[in-house]
């Protein structure tokens, strides 16, 4: 399988993706390159015999690819050290040189994604909105705000399948009118039945879906929506810098759950146009699905988890996009006593000597 590490055309460093900038960047030269500039150099480099045989073994690799153990070993194409990675590792760093590593081969044949949403927030960003979420919330540990607990946050692109979809639906629901007047001393209530349907051609965008089967990955959920309007043709060049998981379920899986959401949309917005009664209860829909279109799309994450002293973990994350935060904070139940302690103890003495006194 062909590993990349993408090379600066100045001093031969590593280049990395730079959200800030939105460029590739050299950390030892401080040179930084659109990706129509690295396109370009990397046009240049497979001229060469190497480049073209790899070329030419890359479906090959895709398909081995798909029978690689559950972890696999790698050589770092900068240090030669060997860099173990689980079977969805699709870019990760290099433990022993720390330089970013892209594992082409698990992103090609089927396995490569349509789109990808680059990084839009830095590092820096990252840690300064964490800090700021964290700080507000009491009683968390102090080492939760350690340094080099902080440095730990990182930046992993999810997968995801992302459908665009028509469907013709058609409801029947039970609808009632209430009218209720009064004539003297009395109060008259009239109910009117009625039998609705509603048919109509309806447009779905962007229905996402998980493509990652781990019980740790839940964390990209909740810091959805992304904004796929600003989603890039992929490139393993975004991946530079950052960790990336590939996809281990197929569409085929989500199919179903798919059919649900749409038919569960289908029905609001159908139910939504009757209108002038007091109640719509739907008895029946129906939809079926055309034009359906799926993307096989890599989302951004800033992912931080903490081990508290009893093992459990606690994870945050945030939309690499937008911003969006989620996560549990863990308490430190020792601070929360020795509050406890310290307002008891003094309201226990006044209490007492205030009885002492009556």
């Amino acid at each position: 399988m062909e590993v990349l590490s993408y090379k600066c055309p100045n001093c031969d460093g590593e280049l990395v993706f730079d959200p800030a900038s939105q460029k590739f960047h050299c950390g030892y030269c401080l040179s930084d390159f659109t990706k129509q500039e690295l396109d370009a150099q990397t046009v240049q480099q497979k001229d060469g015999p190497a480049q073209q045989d790899a070329a030419q073994s890359a479906g090959e690799a895709a398909d081995a690819a798909q029978e690689e153990p559950a972890e696999a070993v790698f050589t770092c194409p900068s240090c030669g050290a060997e860099i173990v990675t689980d079977e969805t590792t699709a870019a990760t760093y290099c433990y022993y040189c720390h330089n970013p590593v892209v594992l082409s081969g698990r992103l090609d044949g089927n396995f490569r994604p349509d789109l990808v949403i680059p990084f839009a927030i830095d590092r820096e960003q990252a840690v300064r909105e964490f800090l700021h979420w964290a700080r507000k919330r009491k009683f968390i540990p102090r080492a939760f705000f350690n340094a080099k607990q902080v440095e730990k946050i990182t930046g992993v692109y999810c997968p995801y399948w992302v459908t665009n979809c028509d469907a013709d639906a058609a409801m029947t629901a039970r609808a009632t009118k209430v009218r209720t007047w009064r004539s003297g001393d009395r109060q008259y209530t009239e109910t009117e039945h009625y039998q609705v349907t509603r048919a109509g051609a309806l447009h779905f965008e962007e229905l996402t879906r998980n493509a990652l089967n781990k019980a740790d990955h839940w964390f990209a959920d909740r810091v959805r929506p992304f904004d796929f309007s600003a989603a890039k043709p992929f490139s393993a060049a975004y991946l530079s810098g950052f960790q990336a998981e590939k996809r281990n379920v197929e569409r085929a899986e989500l199919q179903q759950g798919v059919d649900a959401e749409v038919q569960k949309y289908a029905e609001l917005l159908l139910r939504d146009t009757a209108q002038g009664y007091s109640a719509v209860i739907p008895e029946g829909t129906q939809c079926t699905l055309k034009n359906e279109h799926w993307h096989y799309v890599l989302v951004p994450v800033w992912v931080l988890t903490y081990q508290a002293h009893n093992g459990k973990k606690y994870y945050y994350a945030m939309n690499g996009q937008t911003g969006n935060v989620t996560g549990e904070l863990p308490v430190d139940y020792g601070r929360l006593a020795a509050l406890a302690a310290a307002i008891a103890v003094p309201l226990f003495a006044l209490l007492t000597l205030g009885g002492y006194f009556l």
